[in-house]
């Protein structure tokens, strides 16, 4: 096994501090408290910085290395129904799709909280529906997400967790590409 680096430090700081202000947002805070509105916009502004860093960012951030691709997949579906273990440097395709999803839950999610808190539309319902099932969703989404990266963890055998907290992912050497 060989060390690869693949997360940079604003990808991995962006990732826990996202986790844990939405952990603290859906679970330890009043949803018409001021805080839960901090803890919105803040994670807003986080999403808008990754999507920032997305463009612009190291190799591993950048959306072009991880682009949405429904083949590659279900290609990756088919590599779990046969025990086939291919290994991701960056992120895995259908990791690549939750990604996506969780951000542009998030930014929703995040408009939709601001829509409904809003004097212009406390008079309809509508945003605060649409805010409290995208946040279902978003939730539902994190679920699988922490699901898969255990499920994968063991299956491929490289510490996922530990890799979005040191940076490197311990790969066989054939998939692993020298430190920076």
């Amino acid at each position: 096994m060989q060390k690869a680096y693949v997360w940079d430090p604003l990808v991995r700081t962006f990732h826990w501090l996202l986790a844990c202000s939405f952990f603290a947002n859906t679970l330890l805070t009043d949803p018409d408290g001021t805080l839960h509105h901090y803890i919105g916009y803040f994670i807003a502004a986080l999403v808008g910085l990754r999507v920032i860093w997305g463009l612009t960012g190291s190799r591993y951030a950048r959306f072009s290395s991880f682009p949405p691709h429904p083949g590659a997949a279900a290609g990756q579906l088919t590599d779990i129904a046969t025990g086939r273990v291919r290994h991701h440097k960056g992120h895995t395709p259908l990791g690549a799709l939750m990604i996506y999803n969780l951000l542009l839950t998030l930014l929703a999610v995040a408009l939709t909280g601001w829509m409904a808190a809003s004097p212009g539309f406390q008079d309809i319902g509508w945003p605060e529906d649409l805010h409290e099932a995208l946040v279902s969703w978003a939730e539902f989404s994190v679920v699988l997400h922490v699901a898969a990266v255990l499920f994968e963890s063991r299956r491929t055998k490289v510490n996922l967790a530990r890799a979005m907290v040191t940076g490197y992912k311990e790969l066989p050497e054939t998939d692993a590409e020298p430190s920076p």
